[in-house]
C-alpha cells in the first residue's frame, strides 16, 4: 500500500505545482503567492529605510519610545488611529485662539481602530503590533478579492497581472502599515465582486462597514445605481430578466449605502454638538497648503493648483481631468463591466469633488486598482512586466518622499 500511496502524493504535489505555474489554480493560490512576494519586497524596502534613518538620525514620525520597526510602521496617520483605539473620539473639538477647529481624530473613521482595540484587548498586544498585523492580513484579503473581481469581469491572465501590479505598486508598502487602507480595499473590492455576482445582501453588508472605515463609499452606491440601470435597460430590451425580487434589493442596497456614506458627519455633529464638526475638521488640514478656505464642491483641485502654480496650475488640472475622461471612456476600460467602470469613475469624481490633492493622493487612488486589469496595463506580457518593474522601482522612491519628506 505504501508504494502506491507515495507516488500518488508526489503526483498530486506535482500537479498542484504545474497548475500554479500555468495558471490553473484556485482563486486563492495565485493572489496569495503574489501578496507574499510583494510583502517580502515592501518589508525589505521599509526596513532598509528604517535602518538608514535610525543610523543617520533622520527625523520621522515614529513613536520614539522603544523605537522599533513596528513603531516605524505605525507612523503618521496611524498615530490618529492609535489615539482612537486607546482613547476614543473627543466630545469637544480642539480649537485655536480664534475658535477655528484644529486637526483631530474625527477625520478618521472607527472600524479599523475598533478592530485593533478589540484584538489588543484579546491578545494584550501593542497598537503597533496589532495594527500592522490587521493591516497586513487585510492586504492579503484585498489581493485575493481583487484577483477574483478581475477574474469575474475578465480572465485569469488579467487577474494575475492586475493583482501583481496592485501589490507591487509604488504605494504597495501601505498594505502593511497600520493604516485603514487595506481594510477599506478588502471591503470595497468585496462589495464590487458581490455586486458583479448579484449578491446584493453581501454588497450592503460590506458597503456599510466600509462606510465607517474610510470615506468614499458613495462611489459604491453609484456602482449599484449603474448596475440597476444596466439591468433595467437589458430587461426592457428582452436581453435578460430583471424580476422584482432583484429590483427591490438593488434599490434598498443603493439607498442604504448612500445613507451610510453620508452618516459619519452626522455622527460627529451629534457627539460634539457642532453642526459642521466633520467638515471643519477636514478643512483644518487644508490650512498649511492653501490657508483657511470655505468648502465648495469640485473646487479643491483648482484651489490647490491655483495657490501653488497660478494659471499654469489651473490649466494643468484641466489637462489631467480631460486625460481621465479619455481614459475612462476607452473600450478596454469599459470592457471591465459597468460595475467596475461606475465605481472607479465615481470614486475619481469624489476625489476631485472633495479632496485637496497633496501627498496623500497616491494612497487615496488605491481603490481604483480594478482598472489595472485593462489593456492599458496588461494587454501584453511585455506591457505588464514593464508596469510591474516601474511599480517596484518607484516604491523606494515613494517611501523616501512620503515617509520622510512628506507623509502618506
Amino acid at each position: 500500500m505504501t508504494s502506491v500511496a507515495e507516488p500518488t502524493r508526489a503526483s498530486r504535489t506535482g500537479m498542484r505545482l504545474r497548475a500554479l505555474l500555468h495558471g490553473r489554480h484556485s482563486g486563492w493560490t495565485a493572489p496569495l503567492v503574489v501578496w507574499a512576494a510583494s510583502r517580502v519586497v515592501s518589508t525589505v524596502l521599509l526596513a532598509t529605510m528604517y535602518l538608514v534613518a535610525t543610523a543617520n538620525g533622520w527625523h520621522f514620525a515614529s513613536h520614539r519610545e522603544n523605537a522599533s520597526f513596528l513603531t516605524f510602521s505605525g507612523s503618521w496617520d496611524a498615530s490618529a488611529y492609535r489615539t482612537i483605539a486607546e482613547h476614543g473620539y473627543p466630545t469637544t473639538l480642539p480649537t485655536d485662539a480664534a475658535g477655528h477647529v484644529l486637526p483631530n481624530a474625527w477625520a478618521f473613521l472607527p472600524v479599523f481602530p475598533a478592530v485593533v482595540r478589540a484584538l489588543m484587548t484579546l491578545t494584550g498586544g501593542s497598537f503597533w503590533a496589532v495594527g500592522v498585523a490587521v493591516a497586513t492580513l487585510a492586504g492579503a484579503g484585498a489581493c485575493v478579492v481583487l484577483y477574483r473581481l478581475v477574474l469575474a469581469v475578465g480572465c485569469s491572465h488579467r487577474a494575475r497581472w492586475a493583482t501583481a501590479l496592485f501589490a507591487f505598486a509604488p504605494t504597495g508598502f501601505l498594505l502593511q502599515v497600520a493604516y485603514a487602507e487595506s481594510m477599506l480595499l478588502l471591503l470595497v473590492f468585496g462589495g464590487l465582486l458581490a455586486l458583479v455576482r448579484r449578491r446584493y445582501a453581501v454588497v450592503g453588508a460590506l458597503g456599510v462597514v466600509a462606510a465607517f472605515t474610510k470615506p468614499g463609499v458613495l462611489a459604491l452606491a453609484v456602482a449599484v445605481a449603474v448596475h440597476l440601470v444596466v439591468r433595467w435597460v437589458r430587461a426592457s430590451r428582452g436581453q435578460e430578466p430583471f424580476p422584482w425580487r432583484d429590483r427591490v434589493p438593488v434599490l434598498v442596497v443603493g439607498a442604504v449605502l448612500a445613507a451610510a456614506g453620508l452618516a459619519w458627519p452626522v455622527v460627529a455633529s451629534v457627539v460634539t454638538g457642532r453642526p459642521d464638526a466633520y467638515l471643519d475638521t477636514e478643512l483644518s488640514w487644508w490650512v498649511g497648503y492653501v490657508g483657511r478656505q470655505h468648502f465648495a464642491p469640485l473646487t479643491p483641485w483648482f484651489v490647490m493648483a491655483g495657490t501653488w502654480l497660478g494659471p499654469l496650475g489651473i490649466g494643468l488640472v484641466v489637462v489631467v481631468l480631460a486625460a481621465a475622461v479619455w481614459f475612462w471612456t476607452r473600450r478596454s476600460v469599459r470592457a471591465l463591466g459597468p460595475e467596475v467602470l461606475g465605481f472607479t469613475a465615481a470614486y475619481g469624481l469624489y476625489l476631485v469633488a472633495v479632496f485637496l490633492p497633496q501627498q496623500s493622493l497616491p494612497r487615496l487612488l488605491m481603490p481604483i486598482a480594478p482598472l489595472l486589469g485593462s489593456d492599458a496595463f496588461v494587454r501584453t506580457r511585455r506591457r505588464a512586466v514593464t508596469w510591474l518593474l516601474v511599480g517596484v522601482g518607484l516604491q523606494p522612491v515613494a517611501i523616501v518622499l512620503l515617509w520622510f519628506l512628506g507623509y502618506p
